[in-house]
């Protein structure tokens, strides 16, 4: 068999700069190494700001993900004030952070996902034409569709946010503005716009009927909408024997309430497990990072200039308890025990089906959770309390992007901020080594992948990788 080294990168419909080398033996990936080639220093400009410069700082790391970092924030500062949200200032707040994230999760499947399915690789295959109507970059309906229902979503955000991306509605206390009875009439008009969309493009059925699958056979046998396009062309390509992860899922848990989160925090690796941040530690032997190994409270942010082997980026790597865990919206639907996810993550594990089943999963609870959150909005109610930040404290904000587990862990010295820390989804998903020498998420689920003899990008490659929906910008802040 022959040998070969692949060095891949940067990839289109990927959010940042992403490097991918391959040890390539016969026709498959024998290891990948994943690198982040982007240094940004958020935490290192975060030093020495007062502790509310964070909620207008942090969100500026990514465009598509900003609530997500602002929420992380706020409630790291709740954390060190001591403050918790009012019962109607956590909702909103909920209807804020899940807008976005649904709105990433549509994006993705209509405009990096599925059209690479429209290529001329796949000229042939009975479905191609149907894939190339709807999909093909920049010509396909469904992107269209997509962008308009998705800017229809976004009016959420200007009636509770104000403005997206980098908005400072979310507070420690709650949010800035209470809606009134109108907003909330017009936030539920364009719920239900976004449903007919889902109902008629996406799904092509009741979004209730996608939300209640609860077998892989079941699954596989969606025809309506795109949604069954896509798993039609899954079962075709064996989508569910691609890119196989490592087997372990962590939610920090979503959308938190009185309540608790609306999908669970946790660890699924067989069984479930509690979540403990304490196990959460940052290995810098693959990072092109000074200093020492560390759990994000005590961590510290210094690029090594050198980048000295044998590192390979500027990512570091993140490990619970020591083991490899993938995070995302399959993740979530895993930990808080939906009957699909779970048949799913026992028949193939965390495979290219998988997440991508897995978002889709997820478009259709959230659709009906933000239905339900709107309903009990009370105008009338109080959506902030004030907290006084202290001069000496720390705090954690654990919250769920659209790719997964974001914490950001906040140290206050003499009223400054003197550590700030962010361990960001694709920061767990698309870490290098380990002093173990335990692969990355996405490093482990490429080990395997199909290599045709001419290509230089491997199209493998390319849907195992896209199926993570990475955020590189995110990844090194």
């Amino acid at each position: 068999m022959s040998e070969r080294e692949l060095l891949v990168g940067p990839f289109n419909r990927v959010e940042g700069d992403l490097e991918l080398r391959l040890e390539i033996s016969g026709d498959r990936v024998q290891a990948a190494y994943a690198n982040s080639p982007l240094f940004r220093g958020f935490e290192m400009m975060l030093l020495g700001k007062a502790p509310q410069d964070a909620l207008t700082l942090t969100p500026r790391i990514c465009g598509i993900c900003s609530i997500s970092q602002s929420a992380a924030a706020a409630r790291a500062l709740a954390a060190a004030q001591g403050v918790s949200p009012t019962e109607n200032g956590a909702r909103a707040a909920q209807i804020i952070h899940a807008v976005e994230n649904l709105a990433d999760h549509i994006t993705h499947f209509a405009l990096f996902f599925m059209p690479d399915f429209a290529r001329a690789d796949y000229a042939g295959r009975d479905w191609h034409g149907a894939v190339t109507e709807r999909f093909l970059a920049t010509k396909g309906s469904m992107a269209h569709a997509t962008l308009s229902a998705r800017a229809e979503l976004m009016h959420v955000l200007g009636l509770l946010a104000g403005k997206w991306p980098h908005t400072l509605a979310i507070q420690p206390g709650g949010v800035t503005k209470a809606p009134t009875a109108r907003d909330k009439a017009r936030i539920a008009l364009s719920l239900a716009g976004f449903r007919r969309f889902l109902e008629t493009d996406l799904f092509g059925a009741p979004v209730e009927a996608f939300a209640e699958l609860a077998s892989v056979e079941a699954l596989m046998a969606w025809e309506p909408g795109d949604a069954g396009l896509f798993l039609r062309i899954a079962r075709d390509l064996e989508l569910a024997e691609m890119g196989a992860g490592p087997g372990r899922y962590l939610s920090f848990g979503a959308y938190a309430g009185d309540a608790g989160p609306a999908f669970a925090q946790g660890v699924w690796d067989g069984a479930l497990r509690p979540f403990d941040p304490a196990d959460v530690v940052e290995d810098l032997s693959h990072a092109w990072m000074l200093g020492e190994d560390a759990h994000p409270q005590a961590g510290q942010t210094r690029p090594d200039e050198d980048m000295a082997a044998p590192a390979y980026s500027w990512c570091k790597a993140p490990r619970l308890a020591g083991q490899v865990a993938e995070t995302g919206a399959f993740a979530r639907q895993v930990v808080d025990g939906h009957p699909l996810a779970r048949a799913l993550a026992a028949s193939g594990g965390s495979t290219v089906l998988s997440r991508v089943a897995g978002r889709l999963l997820e478009v259709a609870r959230t659709q009906i959770l933000l239905e339900e959150w709107t309903r009990a909005l009370d105008p009338g109610a109080v959506f902030m309390v004030q907290g006084e930040t202290p001069r000496e404290g720390e705090g954690v904000g654990l919250v769920e992007a659209a790719r997964g587990a974001l914490g950001h862990w906040l140290r206050i010295e003499k009223g400054r901020i003197a550590g700030y820390q962010i361990v960001a989804p694709t920061t767990w998903n698309f870490s290098p080594r380990d002093r173990a020498g335990q692969p990355g998420a996405v490093e482990a689920a490429l080990a395997g992948a199909p290599v045709g003899p001419a290509e230089e990008t491997p199209i493998s490659v390319q849907h195992i990788v896209r199926s993570f929906d990475p955020c590189m910008v995110c990844t090194v802040h």
